[in-house]
């Protein structure tokens, strides 16, 4: 069977066609991001933008394309964070489905943590200690407390890199006092995870695709680290190559982001509070351990699509 996952992100867009094979292996026959930034100029008010909205029904109009060409027989759709908060979210999924036949389905934070999960526990071995699984997306982040026998602790956060990019970075570079004001932020903002890291403490942070990607590729081009390649899931991140890097893009402008080999035109404006993330979990929970995978959501769903069929 051929399917065809689909993740509507806040800020990308995100397709994977995959072959089942009868062995519940599987074999990727397609797959592509788009930055469609669904979120741009509007979404701490709580709407889609006219330009966002063309955009939006546009790349999913050529996923349509592509899904016809491989001849897909399945098709696994989830809209996130900035379409399930927008008043005008039903204008957005009825055009989707008269233009393309594509069917979304809006997740809540909960469900999006647990197809995130799944994707990460396939792509890598949790271990006996726990780990803090972070998905940094443009509307929302989310956060899992996990080890090898299972979720400990999970919560959605409404606070993506488009959000607080909108909220508090005015300046280029970014300035002292806007770091302290996003600092400050993120303290009140994820008190409850601060208090399920006492419960549950973590040995090691995982990274979910998305920016950890862009940090492989950077440390790759700056300090000749691993590449990204298709075969590979999981990578470690070695804790002083961040900290290089983000002190790099910490005091870069946005021309000089544009510059630097290994990072995608999609997060050129987002990558600073991306970092600032990082380094506020790592630092907050004395953390010096970080693995990423290049597996998240629509992973996920394809391992829980399988799981359903073998049963």
């Amino acid at each position: 069977m051929r399917i065809a996952l689909i993740d509507c992100g806040t800020n990308t867009f995100n397709l994977l066609i995959v072959e089942l094979n009868n062995d519940k292996s599987f074999e990727t026959i397609f797959s592509t991001s788009v930055s469609v930034k669904l979120g741009d100029t509007t979404i701490n008010k709580g709407y889609i933008s006219a330009d966002s909205f063309q955009r939006g029904i546009k790349t999913l109009n050529d996923f349509r394309e592509n899904i016809n060409k491989f001849q897909v027989q399945k098709i696994l759709a989830y809209a996130t964070s900035a379409i399930r908060d927008a008043k005008n979210k039903e204008d957005f999924i009825n055009k989707v489905y008269l233009s393309t036949q594509i069917h979304l389905e809006v997740i809540d934070g909960n469900r999006e943590s647990d197809l995130i999960y799944k994707g990460v526990k396939a792509a890598l071995s949790l271990k006996k200690s726990n780990s803090l699984i972070m998905d940094i997306g443009g509307g929302s982040i989310e956060f899992i407390l996990a080890n090898i026998h299972g979720v400990l602790w999970k919560q959605s956060f409404s606070i993506g890199v488009a959000r607080l990019n909108q909220k508090f970075i005015h300046s280029d570079p970014i300035k002292l006092n806007e770091i302290k004001l996003i600092y400050n932020y993120l303290n009140q903002e994820l008190l409850p995870l601060f208090e399920a890291v006492k419960k549950f403490p973590p040995i090691e942070l995982i990274g979910s695709s998305g920016v950890f990607e862009s940090i492989i590729e950077l440390i790759h081009f700056e300090f000749n680290g691993d590449k990204l390649v298709d075969s590979k899931n999981e990578y470690h991140i070695n804790f002083d190559l961040f900290i290089n890097i983000f002190k790099i893009i910490l005091n870069s402008t946005l021309d000089q982001r544009a510059k630097l080999k290994g990072l995608i035109n999609m997060r050129i404006d987002t990558i600073v509070i991306s970092c600032l993330m990082i380094d506020f979990i790592l630092n907050s929970f004395s953390l010096k351990c970080i693995r990423m995978t290049t597996f998240s959501l629509k992973e996920g769903a394809l391992f829980e699509l399988m799981e359903k069929n073998s049963n």
